[in-house]
C-alpha cells in the first residue's frame, strides 16, 4: 500500500527542530509547562510509524496513569491523524488504544504505568516516557528498558522537574552514557508563550515555583520536598574557621544497616558542622559497635543517637560496654507530636531548617539522599515524611538515603556541650548512666 501525503498540520519549533535532529538512541527533555512536549512525542511516534521498514513495529506513549494518557495524548493522536483515517491509512481501536497504520502494521500504543502489568511481554521499538518524574523506576528498569532490546529501540523522556526522583537521576546520568543526550529548554529558550504572559506568571509565582515550572531548574523544591537541591548546594558550599565551633556541642548519630545494601553510617556534627561520615556494609553488631566505641573513646561526643529500629544489638552492646548512648525509634512519638507524625520527621524538620546555615561535605550522594524525600500532612494536619522504604521504591537502583538518616538523627534532641571540667578530665565510662528514669534512684 503506498502512502498519499497527508497533512499533519505540524511546524515544529527551533528546540523541537533540534530534538528531531539529534540522533541519540535515548533523550532525556526537561521542559516547562505548556512548553509543547506532548505535540513533540506525538509527532516523533508518528513519524516512526509511518517510515519504519520493520516487520510489524510497536511503538509506545506511557503516562504515569492510563486515564492521564488518555486524556493528554489519546484525544490529540486521534484529532491529528483524523485525515489519515478518512483517508484509509490508519484506524483506531479505542477499546486497547491502539493505532494501526495499514501500509506497513506499525501500531502506537497507550499505556499508563499505574497498569505495568499491560507493558510485560510487549516488544517496542520505540517508547515516550511523559511526565518521568512521577514514574517508579522498575517501570523503565524492569519492564520498557528490556522491551526495547530486540530491535535496539528508542525511548524519549520528557517531563517537568520535580525534585528527586527517576527523571532527575536519568537527566544528570545521560552525560556520561553512551548514545544519551539530555537537554533542557526553558520558558524562554521555546517561545513557547509570549512575553508579557511569563513576565505576568513570574510576578505571581513562588520564586521556586517559577524556576521549577517555567526554567526547568531540578535544584528548586517542589511543593512536597522537605529540603532543596539547592538549600544542600548551598550547605556544601559553606565553610567555618574552627574558632566558630569550639564550644559547641558535639553529636554523634549513627544509623544501623537494616538489610541488603543498607549501609552503616557514622555521623559526626558540631554545631554549624558536619565533620564527616564513616560508612560501613555487611558488619555484625560486635564488630560495628567496637568500630563505634573506638570513635567514641578518640572523639568524645557530647551524645551518641541511634536509631533503634534495627539498631538494638549495637545499643545493647554499647550499654554493655558502659557508653551512654540513646535510643531514638524513628517511628516512635515526636517530641511535639500535635506538629510531626512521629520521631524521624521531627528530625528531618529540623535538620532542614538547619541546613540553611550549616555546612556539610561537597557529596553528591549525601546531597541528593537530602533533597529526596517528599512529606504530606495527615489528618490531624501534622507533617509525614516519606518513609524509607518508600523512597527506595522510587528510586533507581532502590538507593536507601542512609546519610541524610544518620545526620538527621544528630537533631534527635537539644544537646548540651560538656562542661569545663568534664573536656578536661574527661568522663569516666564506668559511671555513665542509660539515660532512661530510675524509679529506685532515690533508694
Amino acid at each position: 500500500m503506498t502512502v498519499r501525503n497527508i497533512k499533519l498540520d505540524y511546524a515544529p519549533r527551533d528546540w523541537q527542530r533540534r530534538v528531531h535532529e539529534n540522533k541519540a538512541r535515548f533523550k532525556v527533555l526537561a521542559l516547562h509547562r505548556r512548553a509543547g512536549k506532548t505535540e513533540l512525542a506525538l509527532m516523533r511516534l508518528i513519524h516512526h510509524a509511518l517510515k519504519s521498514k520493520d516487520p510489524l513495529p510497536v511503538y509506545a506513549y506511557c503516562a504515569p496513569f492510563l486515564k492521564q494518557a488518555k486524556v493528554i495524548f489519546w484525544a490529540r493522536a486521534k484529532e491529528k491523524l483524523d485525515e489519515a483515517r478518512i483517508a484509509g491509512v490508519c484506524e483506531y481501536s479505542e477499546s486497547d488504544l491502539t493505532i494501526t497504520f495499514k501500509h506497513n502494521g506499525a501500531t502506537i500504543r497507550v499505556f499508563g504505568s499505574d497498569n505495568p502489568d499491560a507493558l510485560r511481554g510487549v516488544r517496542l521499538d520505540g517508547v515516550v516516557l511523559d511526565e518521568v518524574a512521577q514514574i517508579r523506576p522498575e517501570v523503565w528498569e524492569d519492564i520498557v528498558q528490556p522491551a526495547l532490546s530486540d530491535r535496539k529501540g528508542w525511548a524519549m523522556f520528557i517531563g517537568t522537574p520535580s525534585g528527586i526522583n527517576l527523571f532527575s537521576e536519568l537527566f544528570y546520568r545521560a552525560a556520561d552514557l553512551p548514545d544519551w543526550w539530555a537537554a533542557r529548554f526553558t520558558v524562554y529558550d521555546t517561545q513557547a508563550l509570549e512575553a508579557a504572559e511569563v513576565t505576568r506568571l513570574q510576578s505571581t509565582m513562588s520564586e521556586a515555583s517559577f524556576a521549577r515550572e517555567y526554567l526547568c531548574d531540578f535544584t528548586a523544591a517542589g511543593t512536597d520536598q522537605l529540603v532543596s537541591l539547592l538549600d544542600a548546594e548551598m550547605a556544601s558550599k559553606r565553610e567555618f574557621p574552627a574558632t566558630d565551633i569550639n564550644l559547641a556541642p558535639k553529636v554523634l548519630g549513627i544509623d544501623p544497616a537494616r538489610f541488603g545494601d543498607d549501609r552503616s553510617v557514622f555521623c559526626r556534627r558540631q554545631g554549624l558542622i558536619v565533620h564527616g561520615f564513616d560508612t560501613y556494609r555487611g558488619l555484625d553488631n560486635m564488630d560495628l559497635a567496637s568500630r563505634a566505641a573506638n570513635l567514641i573513646e578518640n572523639w568524645q561526643p557530647d551524645a551518641v543517637f541511634i536509631d533503634s529500629g534495627a539498631g538494638a544489638g549495637l545499643i545493647d552492646r554499647l550499654r554493655q560496654l558502659r557508653y551512654d548512648v540513646i535510643e531514638v525509634p524513628f517511628g516512635g512519638k515526636a517530641n511535639q507530636p500535635n506538629l510531626y507524625a512521629n520521631r524521624r520527621t521531627e528530625m528531618w524538620v529540623n535538620m532542614a531548617e538547619w541546613l540553611k546555615a550549616g555546612a556539610i561535605p561537597n557529596d553528591p550522594v549525601l546531597k541528593s539522599e537530602l533533597a529526596t524525600p517528599i512529606y504530606w500532612f495527615d489528618a490531624q494536619g501534622r507533617k509525614v515524611l516519606e518513609a524509607k522504604d518508600e523512597i527506595k521504591k522510587r528510586l533507581q537502583g532502590g538507593a536507601s538515603p542512609d546519610l541524610a538518616d544518620a545526620l538527621a538523627l544528630t537533631f534527635a534532641s537539644p544537646v548540651k556541650a560538656k562542661t569545663m571540667e568534664q573536656m578536661l578530665y574527661g568522663i569516666d565510662p564506668s559511671k555513665a548512666r542509660r539515660r532512661e528514669h530510675d524509679p529506685y534512684s532515690a533508694l
